[in-house]
């Protein structure tokens, strides 16, 4: 499988798989990824020993101070990585070219979590269009990739077009920046279920397999009922197995719209990731000497 992606951003580092889910502060997995007598203080630490990393939803909303910087680097092993999402006034005001300085105060105000800081990613509205392009490749260039890696995902629907999508692609090689893949195929499917109404408030795109720099995001926005992911798993089993082998370090981020469910959909996945065969670490979650209660899968 060839690549034209830039090698110059990247920054090697031994682990290539690492998976987890889009939040860690969520009481509704107290008694079951977390021990039943929990605080809400322990969740963070809690979670960075049971999962390797995750997509922290938390600065789209608000930028955390330096001292809750640095918390987080400390309750967290060295090896895990958090994958911060943008400030929305960054990525959700319009032009990105006058948020340029912001975004790179934002990506200072990260330092303190030195090697627990893995891919930025910047997230689009589907209201940022092709027509955007040379605002988009301002701010691209403008990002500092030889220190810190950026991901983006894009949710107009004319990026999945010809001739944006290929222009898109050729961009993100150059420059060596990551493509944020998203699936949100597994909520589309089955019943129409009113749990599911928040999640589908994503926008049902087409998935691209493809990959644009050394490394990859992976946004799993899966069905609380976990028969309904097996299909698309099996393909991001075989997908990842291919990427893998030629060394592309993949992140991927299982989400639900029943958030208890996040959890033990992503075990389930590294479970057919290990049955198939693929080179992936150990899950920690797996080697707890003393494991919460255990989920069901069904």
């Amino acid at each position: 499988m060839e690549h034209g992606f830039s090698t110059r951003c990247f920054l090697p580092k031994l682990v290539k798989f690492l998976i987890g889910c889009a939040v860690w502060a969520y009481k509704g997995w107290v008694g079951e990824l977390y021990p039943q007598n929990a605080r809400t203080s322990e969740f963070l630490h809690l979670y960075s020993r049971r999962f390797t990393t995750v997509e922290g939803n938390t600065t789209f909303y608000a930028v955390p101070n330096q001292e809750t910087v640095k918390r987080w680097a400390k309750e967290t092993p060295l090896d895990f990585e958090f994958c911060l999402k943008l400030p929305r006034d960054i990525t959700h005001k319009g032009l990105l070219q006058p948020h340029i300085p912001t975004a790179l105060k934002f990506l200072e105000g990260m330092r303190p979590l030195g090697k627990r800081l893995g891919s930025i990613f910047a997230q689009l509205p589907p209201s940022y269009a092709p027509t955007l392009l040379a605002d988009l490749t301002t701010f691209l260039t403008a990002w500092p990739h030889t220190t810190a890696p950026l991901a983006l995902e894009v949710r107009h629907p004319d990026w999945f077009k010809q001739p944006h999508a290929s222009t898109l692609q050729l961009l993100l090689e150059q420059l060596g920046v990551g493509r944020v893949l998203l699936d949100s195929r597994p909520i589309y499917s089955g019943d129409d279920d009113p749990q599911l109404d928040s999640e589908r408030r994503k926008p049902k795109l087409p998935v691209e397999f493809s990959v644009t720099a050394p490394f990859t995001l992976i946004r799993f926005i899966s069905h609380p009922d976990l028969a309904v992911n097996q299909p698309f798993m099996a393909e991001w089993v075989t997908q990842i197995q291919q990427w893998l082998q030629v060394g592309v370090r993949i992140y991927f981020f299982v989400h639900c719209p029943i958030e208890e469910r996040s959890p033990i959909t992503a075990r389930h996945f590294q479970q057919l990731l290990e049955q198939s065969g693929a080179t992936v670490p150990p899950l920690p979650w797996n080697n707890l000497d003393h494991p919460p209660n255990q989920l069901s899968l069904w």
